[in-house]
C-alpha cells in the first residue's frame, strides 16, 4: 500500500501529459490554427524575439498556435516549456530564418534551442550554435592558441511527436541532441564532426543531408562520428533511422558509436558520398557487448557505402525485420504525422 499512491500519481501525469498532446484541436472556421504570432526582428510583428512569442502562449495550450518567424538571425536562446505543447514554428526558409547562440560551459545548458513539449512543429528554419563557428577567426588571431573543441548542442529536443521539415541543425560537437520521444525529421540539413546526432530518441531522419566537416578544427579532429545513439535495453524503443537522404562533407567519419549498451542506428537507401571509415562503427566504451548493438546498412550506394570491411557485428536485416523500422511501424503507429497542421 505504501508504494501504491506514488505508482498511481506517475500514472496520473503520463495520463494527463498524454492527453494534453493529443487534444490539440484546430481552430475556429476551418483554420488549421486558433491563432498566428508574428516574429520580426525589425518590429513589424507582434513580437522582436522568438522567446517573448513562445511566454505569451498561455500553459496547458490545446490548440494549434502558429509563430511566424520573420527572416532574420535572431540571437537568442528559445525554450519551449513542457506546458506548452500544440506549437509551429514557421519560418521562411531555412537559409533566411535561423536562431542561433554560442554557450558551450555544458552540454546541458549549452543549447541554443531547446523543445520539452509534446507535438511541436518546425519548419523553414536554422537552428545554430556559433560556438567554434562565430568566433573562430577572432580566437585565431589572438597571440595564444586556439582552444579545444567542446560540446555546442544546437537544438535539444526532448518531447514527443516532434517534427521538424527542411530546417538546419549547424554545430561541430553534439549539434542535435535528439533526447527522448518519437520525432520525424524530414528534408533536413545536419551539419558537424563529433557525436552529431546523439541521445536516446526515436527517431526517422527522411530524404536529410548530413555534412561532416569539422572546417578550420580539421587538424583537431582528423576522424568524426556521426551518431551517438544511446539505447539503454534490449526492449527500449529508441533508435535512429536514416532513410534514403546523403552523407558528404570532408572529414572521415564513423557512422556512430555507441552512446548506449543497446545502441540503435539503421541507415537505409543513403547515398554515402563521404569518407566512411571502413570498421563503420565503434563500440566506445561497451568493448565485448557489441552483440547487443543493432547497427545496420541496407541498400545504400556512395563511395562511403563499401561494407567489406565494417566490423563483424554489424547486423544483416532480413525485410520483415526492416519493415519494424518502417515510418509508420518505428514512430508513427498511430498517425500522429498526418494529423499535423
Amino acid at each position: 500500500m505504501q508504494h501504491t499512491a506514488p505508482c498511481m500519481i506517475v500514472l496520473l501525469i503520463l495520463s494527463l501529459r498524454t492527453s494534453m498532446a493529443d487534444d490539440c484541436s484546430t481552430g475556429n472556421g476551418g483554420s488549421q490554427f486558433a491563432s498566428t504570432i508574428v516574429v520580426d526582428k525589425s518590429g513589424n510583428g507582434n513580437f522582436n524575439s522568438i522567446q517573448s512569442a513562445i511566454n505569451s502562449i498561455p500553459s496547458n495550450n490545446d490548440q494549434w498556435i502558429k509563430v511566424r518567424i520573420n527572416p532574420g538571425v535572431y540571437t537568442e536562446k528559445v525554450v519551449i516549456p513542457r506546458d506548452k505543447p500544440c506549437i509551429v514554428l514557421e519560418g521562411q526558409d531555412r537559409s533566411v530564418t535561423t536562431i542561433t547562440f554560442n554557450a558551450h560551459d555544458r552540454t546541458d545548458t549549452s543549447c541554443t534551442f531547446i523543445s520539452v513539449a509534446d507535438y511541436i512543429v518546425a519548419k523553414g528554419i536554422t537552428f545554430k550554435n556559433s560556438y567554434n563557428h562565430l568566433l573562430l577567426l577572432e580566437r585565431l588571431s589572438s597571440e595564444g592558441p586556439v582552444p579545444g573543441v567542446s560540446q555546442a548542442v544546437a537544438a535539444r529536443i526532448l518531447g514527443d511527436k516532434s517534427a521538424f521539415f527542411q530546417c538546419g541543425f549547424l554545430g561541430l560537437q553534439d549539434t542535435l541532441w535528439d533526447a527522448i520521444g518519437r520525432h520525424y525529421f524530414y528534408q533536413c540539413h545536419i551539419e558537424g564532426a563529433v557525436d552529431f546526432i546523439f541521445g536516446d530518441g526515436q527517431s526517422l531522419y527522411e530524404d536529410c543531408s548530413i555534412n561532416v566537416t569539422a572546417g578550420a578544427f580539421s587538424s583537431q579532429i582528423p576522424l568524426g562520428y556521426i551518431t551517438a545513439q544511446g539505447r539503454q535495453s534490449s526492449d527500449g524503443p529508441s533508435g535512429f533511422v536514416f532513410k534514403q537522404g546523403k552523407i558528404f562533407g570532408t572529414t572521415q567519419s564513423y557512422l556512430g558509436r555507441a552512446y548506449g549498451p543497446y545502441s540503435r542506428v539503421i541507415f537505409q537507401e543513403t547515398t554515402m558520398n563521404a569518407e566512411v571509415f571502413s570498421e563503420g562503427w565503434d563500440a566506445w566504451r561497451y568493448h565485448g557487448k557489441e552483440e547487443n548493438f543493432m547497427y545496420a546498412e541496407v541498400n545504400c550506394q556512395g563511395p562511403g557505402s563499401d561494407t567489406s570491411r565494417r566490423v563483424p557485428w554489424e547486423k544483416k536485416l532480413n525485410p520483415s525485420q526492416l519493415n519494424q523500422f518502417s515510418r509508420s511501424s518505428f514512430i508513427d503507429n498511430d498517425g500522429w504525422i498526418g494529423r499535423l497542421p
